[in-house]
Formats: C-alpha cells, structure tokens, sequence
C-alpha cells in the first residue's frame, strides 16, 4: 500500500472512519433503520475522505502494536456511539409527547410502526417522529451537525480517553430532560383532558341518568385532536430549539 497511501494516512483514515461510521449508523435523518446500511456507511466513508485532509494532521503516530492501533479503534467507536445515541436518545422526547397524546385522546390502542424508534408505537407518536426529521432537515440542523462533528475532534482529540462517567452522567441528563419535554410538548393536550374530565364528572354527579360516556367520547377525542394539530406549530418550535442546544457540547 505504500505506493498509493503511506501507513500513517491509512491509520488516519481508518481513524476517521470509525468514529464517523458509528455517529451515522445512530444520527436521526441519515441513522433511521430504514436506510440501507451500506448507504449509511457510504455516506460516512465519503465524509472521512472529505475530512482526512483536515484532521488527518491531529491522528498521533501508528502504534508500534497491534492492540494499541484496535485499541484507537474501539476509542473513536466509542466516542462514535456516545454522540449518536445522545442524540438518538433525544428523539424519544417526540414519542413520549405522542404516547401521553394518545392516552388523553383514547387513542393509544392505535399502534404503528415508527421508524425512528425500530419499534411500533401510538400513532401520534409515529406522526411526531417524522415531523421531528422533517424539521431536522428543512431547518438545516443536520448543517450544524456536521458542524459539531468537525469541532468534536477539538474536544475529544484522539490521545484523550473516553469520557465514560461523563457519558453517561449526559445520557442520564438527557433521557431525563427528553421526558420531560415530551411531558411539555403534550401539556395543552394534558390540561384539556383534565378539564374535560372534571367537567364530565360533575355532569354525571349532577346527572345521573345521563349517557355521559356515550356524549365525552367523541368529544374528548375530537377536541383533544384539535387542540393538538393547533399546537403543532409551537411543539415544532420548541422541539427545534431545544436540539439546538443540545448540540451546544459537542461543539454545534
């Protein structure tokens, strides 16, 4: 190989490739589970090439072992994994929206398969999922993504060890905070089913002989969806601004 690359660009490279192709293989937009993984590895690979030339120079020599140069490997794998699933775990705030959506308007029996979960979930989750990659897209987030991903390399160069307990104080702080996003994002839906069920409440008490199940039903599922497509807008802004800042420590 040394006539076309020198070993130390072919360590460099692979290098880069690692934490690339482990960040891409879990990132919302190019990560979803119904891109094909070559094409998702391709993708990755073309972005290592394009980022040889500048932080190709930063990659320490080749270690003299074997098991220093797969050590390094599973390092950037391991930094890779950490800043994707921190970012896949934000997702999760959209689905929990969806899940308490469905729950005040009845509908949590209606299950769909959500291909940014890799599972099926309620409907309104589903629908939330891929208005949260829309968005990603449309607002040039994953621009800032690819962004952070340059900068990453100033914050965790390849001779600084893995951060764990940090990584996973920062995944605890996000699953936490993406539950309770979710549980703001669906707040006017929440607000509305505590309301409309008190009232239900007092009409049966005052009432008896009235069907009030019969009449809430429909009404709770109709003015419950109503209220949510009208807070739609403010959920999508929210939601934006919120990955936004996450993106703030890895250098977005």
């Amino acid at each position: 190989m040394e006539h076309y690359a020198t070993a130390q660009q072919l360590y460099a490279a692979g290098l880069i490739f690692a934490r690339l192709g482990a960040i891409v293989m879990l990132i919302p937009g190019i990560g979803e589970t119904f891109v094909p993984a070559r094409v998702r590895l391709s993708f990755a690979f073309l972005f290592a090439l394009i980022l040889f030339p500048i932080i190709g120079v930063t990659v320490p020599a080749v270690p003299t072992t074997v098991s220093g140069a797969g050590g390094a490997m599973i390092q950037e794998v391991l930094i890779g994994l950490m800043m994707g699933g921190i970012l896949r775990l934000f997702m999760t705030s959209l689905s929990t929206a969806g899940e308490i959506v469905s729950i005040q308007t009845t509908l949590s029996f209606a299950q769909t398969a959500n291909p940014t979960e890799a599972q099926p979930t309620a409907s309104l989750g589903t629908f939330l999922g891929l208005v949260g990659l829309l968005l990603i897209m449309t607002t040039n987030l994953h621009h800032l993504f690819i962004g952070a991903v340059v900068k990453s390399y100033a914050i965790f160069p390849f001779t600084r060890a893995v951060p764990v307990a940090d990584a996973g104080q920062l995944a605890v702080q996000t699953v936490s905070r993406s539950f309770g996003l979710g549980l703001q994002l669906a707040a006017p839906v929440l607000v509305f089913s505590l309301v409309f069920s008190v009232a239900t409440g007092l009409v049966a008490r005052v009432m008896p002989q009235f069907q009030v199940f019969f009449v809430a039903a429909p009404l709770q599922v109709l003015l419950g969806l109503s209220i949510f497509a009208l807070s739609l807008g403010s959920i999508g802004m929210v939601w934006v601004d919120r990955y936004r800042e996450l993106l703030v420590p890895f250098g977005g």
